[in-house]
């Protein structure tokens, strides 16, 4: 009787090895954190992911992809507050606004990055409502990423903390914004001072210096004014008082006047360096010379009151 309970045991024993070994280890199959290139290089434990995905040359439009499928699926208007992971999705090196270069989604409209998160290894540290303003980039196992003036190998997937995979470009997790309502909107561009189009290497789009893309213009965004004795180049100005990360921004820069785009809406604005903000488009009417980041417009008597911009 023992050697034979012994025996079931035993039997017992290696049946379970086995089955552990077919079901992919003591997690049952299921995939840990994985950030994975097209060559399926990945970061972590797991299988690599990439090895799922397929990665194709050109436009989707050039490789025949069905209407109403992927980055086309809820074109046109904002991403959904859930994102689906799609059948495909598109990365184009394009410009849009005065980003050039800046990697556009399919539908045309700004991918981002996150400054809180970290490219290597890939983590995404936006989720909850973070998620729902800037919806990820996310791709369906055994989908197709199309590739329009990207370097594949700078393309790859990190698999988020909700399971989704979502879209790296160098190493950096991507983002639509919500209140980027049509294609070449950079309403999110400079956001918080962390959110940034992203280029087709990964790095910050409209940035000039940093080796890695971390350099901005965005300066401090504490509550008062960082000082600073040169001229600047360029400035964010945000619809909310305070820098406020869930709000609309946008961009400008370049030498002389410039207009803004959409006027009469700033309440805050962060610049490295000093400038003249004016009332009026063409830089006419009302004006203030601002050195540093201004918290809030209102103080100085120009909330929701800049049109133009005078740099240099």
């Amino acid at each position: 009787m023992f050697r034979k309970r012994m025996g079931m045991i035993a039997a017992a024993t290696a049946a379970g090895a086995l089955l552990l070994t077919a079901c992919g280890g003591a997690d049952g199959g299921r995939d840990a954190a994985v950030s994975a290139t097209p060559g399926g290089s990945k970061a972590g434990a797991g299988r690599p992911v990439a090895q799922d995905l397929n990665y194709l040359s050109g436009t989707a439009r050039r490789n025949n992809a069905q209407p109403k499928t992927g980055d086309w699926a809820n074109m046109p208007g904002k991403p959904a507050a859930k994102p689906v992971a799609k059948k495909w999705v598109q990365l184009s090196a394009s410009a849009a606004g005065k980003l050039d270069p800046v990697v556009v989604n399919g539908a045309g409209f700004t991918l981002y990055r996150f400054d809180k998160d970290t490219a290597n290894p890939s983590k995404s540290n936006c989720n909850g409502d973070c998620a729902v303003t800037w919806p990820p980039v996310v791709v369906a196992p055994g989908g197709k990423i199309f590739i329009d003036g990207v370097k594949k190998s700078d393309v790859g997937v990190v698999r988020r903390d909700d399971g989704d995979l979502q879209v790296t470009i160098g190493g950096w997790p991507v983002y639509r914004f919500s209140k980027d309502l049509k294609p070449g909107d950079t309403n999110g561009q400079g956001v918080g001072g962390t959110w940034f189009g992203v280029t087709p290497g990964g790095k910050k789009a409209g940035q000039a210096t940093g080796g890695d893309g971390t350099g901005g213009t965005g300066g401090s965004t504490g509550g008062g004014q960082e000082k600073s004795t040169g001229p600047a180049t360029s400035a964010t100005l945000f619809d909310d008082a305070g820098f406020a990360e869930s709000g609309a921004a946008q961009g400008l820069a370049g030498r002389g006047c410039q207009n803004v785009a959409r006027d009469d809406v700033a309440s805050s604005i962060q610049a490295v360096g000093s400038l003249k903000i004016w009332s009026k488009a063409d830089c006419t009417g009302r004006s203030k010379v601002i050195d540093g980041d201004v918290a809030d417009l209102g103080a100085i008597g120009f909330d929701n009151e800049v049109s133009s911009v005078f740099f240099g």
